[in-house]
């Protein structure tokens, strides 16, 4: 499979035929033989880039055409002393009005001061973009009559010339994708591809997006639209030989900045292939400094094969800025088991309990005692913390309830060392995950997407969705603000925390402080050198109202203050349990040691921690290394900011002064 890094932007092009060599395109011949569905080329769009003025007018051209009217140029600006032209405006051909002529018998008028037209502009990287557009004609347009136009006959003529003698004339009308001026980091702009780049070709038969009218303009218009707003902006599509749209990746600015924070462990979200839903969106989610659930890209998949999940990986790979993933989490899937392991061969792949779990009642429900199966089941799931007790307690179920031919449950314990929390204790998770029976998960995009949304609704959802993710984590930065949280004990530990962590991170921990006082009888009861290990008993809660104490091993390194719980709650949550506090507390440590303290909880962790930019051979002249050190730098002015309403009429009116330093210079330049 090729493999290309880069930013597309899809721009529809007249007159180019792409060889049969495999390669994706989207071909229609109105007058082959064979019979294809007609597709219209999309609206002009402001953001659209182009190779050449040529390239530009003959795009403008073909949507004439379609629509029925015809173009002109109406205007050219060169600059003098080069004669080059930097800037043109693309007219209807019935724009304007004719001079009076003072013949005896004038011809009538024909144009209508139509206000339809583009205005393209000579850019920095030498490629022409589209900077205005007006759509609406005063007066009627007729696909009918577009080969009356001047502008199309100059396309049949071209035609013509291009075609081998004795052929008949066929009008093609290809699309392409183009590169824009901003490519990606990794690959430093360096990326071997052809003319027919942003095309990833997959081996296989043809699997592709089911879209509905509406959907493919709504998935591009907003491509370009975000392309224009926000340079870092990255995506890619997958199409089929026939021009059929397989697959889709995507990633904002916002969601590529967050990679280079919080990639240590993510989950995909297949949520939406799984329960079958009209757009099979998937999700790459990340844990941000506030134990939220952060977006790091998505996509659309066509067809759940192995090819497509691995076209997406390394989408997503692509337009990545931050170091490879150690975690992985997906739902139980072979076919994404072997994408997984193809694209992410050292990261850690589990599957999500949560959504196992979730299936017990659809794939046992029907079983005679189903009721205590399940109760049984998730005592040996939660609470086994030892794998000899999960063994033993397995081993029960299935003898007890004969059980032995269950083909879902043969398949769940073959895969047990993926998904059940008892082998996973040196896997860190970042509390991506439930791992006790009462806590639950949802999707990212849980409540803007539901069975029957459509892509083009989906579209329009996304930045409300977006906006509103981005908005809670402003405000948990807001509130994290505060040099101390209110304490609830007088535990050292848990004031030291509340100098250090964010606030929703600390109060999860808080409650574990708040638990120190629901263990006792706290007792060594080895020692092997520096090495002991303590036994805490703690009251927890079972069905019910009821209580069962159960006993938690600890052990404790004196020399290095190393310490570990069998509950193994640090590596699933990211901070300490209460049974290792109660241990750290008995032997008159005062602090928690610094190696438990993670720095991705902190308050000031994107201040303190940049990007990461560790790249070989960055090209320092790349926009998206501006982007990224631009970013880095602009955080700690919204911090600062953000203080008081002092610093922020200074920060917002510095901020004004410079975009106006930067209008004066896009004026300079016209």
């Amino acid at each position: 499979m090729e493999e290309v890094c880069l930013n597309s932007e899809p721009v529809f092009d007249e007159g180019d035929e792409y060889e049969a060599d495999g390669d994706c395109s989207m071909e229609h011949d109105d007058q082959a033989g064979e019979t294809h569905t007609k597709k219209e080329p999309p609206q002009p769009t402001v953001g659209l880039e182009f190779d050449s003025f040529d390239e530009a007018y003959d795009f403008y051209n073909v949507y004439a055409k379609e629509q029925g009217f015809g173009i002109r140029v109406g205007n050219s600006w060169f600059r003098s002393k080069r004669k080059e032209r930097y800037r043109a405006k693309l007219s209807c051909s019935s724009a304007g009005f004719k001079k009076k002529s003072e013949a005896h018998n004038p011809r009538p008028e024909t144009r209508t001061g139509c206000p339809a037209m583009i205005v393209i502009r000579l850019v920095e990287s030498k490629r022409w973009r589209i900077v205005e557009v007006e759509l609406e004609h005063n007066h009627p347009v007729s696909p009918q009559e577009k080969r009356f136009y001047k502008s199309h006959k100059k396309m049949i003529l071209a035609a013509r010339k291009s075609q081998p003698l004795k052929q008949p004339v066929t009008e093609i009308h290809t699309i392409k994708l183009y590169r824009t001026a901003v490519v990606d980091a990794r690959c430093n702009g360096c990326a071997t591809v052809d003319a027919r780049e942003g095309l990833i070709p997959i081996d296989h038969c043809s699997k592709h997006l089911e879209l509905k009218d509406g959907d493919a303009h709504a998935v591009y218009n907003y491509f370009c639209r975000m392309k224009l707003t926000n340079p870092n902006f990255f995506y890619l599509m997958d199409l089929d030989d026939d021009g059929r749209l397989r697959n889709v990746f995507w990633a904002d600015g916002r969601s590529r900045a967050a990679c280079g924070f919080f990639c240590d462990t993510i989950a995909i979200d297949s949520t939406c292939l799984v329960n079958k839903y009209e757009t099979p969106l998937l999700s790459f989610v990340g844990v941000n400094h506030h134990g939220q659930h952060v977006l790091l890209g998505c996509g659309f998949i066509g067809h759940e094969s192995v090819e497509s999940f691995v076209w997406i990986f390394r989408s997503w790979l692509n337009c990545t800025q931050g170091p490879l993933p150690q975690v992985i989490i997906t739902d139980q899937c072979k076919t994404l088991k072997s994408a997984v392991s193809e694209v992410f061969p050292k990261a850690r792949h589990c599957y999500c309990m949560w959504y196992i779990m979730q299936r017990v009642p659809e794939k046992l429900g029907g079983l005679k005692g189903y009721e205590t199966i399940k109760s049984l089941l998730n005592k040996a799931v939660y609470n086994s913390l030892k794998i000899a007790e999960f063994e033993m307690a397995w081993a029960d179920i299935i003898k007890q309830h004969e059980l032995g031919d269950n083909k879902w449950l043969q398949m769940l314990y073959e895969d047990r060392q993926r998904w059940v929390p008892v082998y996973l204790k040196d896997t860190f998770f970042a509390g991506m995950i439930p791992v006790q029976e009462k806590e639950s998960l949802s999707a990212f995009f849980d409540g803007y997407v539901h069975k029957h949304t459509s892509f083009k609704e989906f579209v329009d959802k996304y930045d409300l969705a977006l906006h509103r993710k981005h908005l809670k984590e402003a405000m948990a930065d807001l509130e994290s603000r505060n040099p101390c949280f209110e304490l609830k004990t007088r535990c050292n530990f848990e004031l030291q925390l509340s100098k250090v962590y964010t606030k929703e991170v600390f109060e999860r921990f808080q409650s574990e402080v708040e638990g120190m006082y629901s263990c006792f009888n706290t007792r060594q009861v080895t020692a092997n050198g520096p090495i002991m290990t303590y036994i805490v008993k703690e009251r927890v809660e079972v069905e019910g109202n009821e209580k069962e104490v159960r006993n938690y091993e600890v052990l404790y390194e004196t020399s290095q203050v190393d310490i570990r719980c069998i509950c193994s709650l640090f590596n699933y949550k990211g901070y300490l349990c209460r049974h290792a506090l109660n241990v750290l507390n008995y032997n008159g440590v005062e602090e928690i040691p610094s190696r438990y303290i993670l720095p991705r909880w902190s308050k000031d962790f994107k201040c303190r921690y940049p990007l990461n930019q560790n790249f070989d051979n960055i090209d320092v002249y790349n926009p998206i290394y501006w982007y990224n050190n631009l970013y880095k730098h602009t955080i700690p002015i919204v911090e600062e900011g953000a203080r008081s309403e002092d610093h922020y009429r200074v920060a917002l009116h510095e901020l004004e002064e410079l975009l106006n330093r930067f209008n004066i210079v896009e004026d300079n330049l016209m």
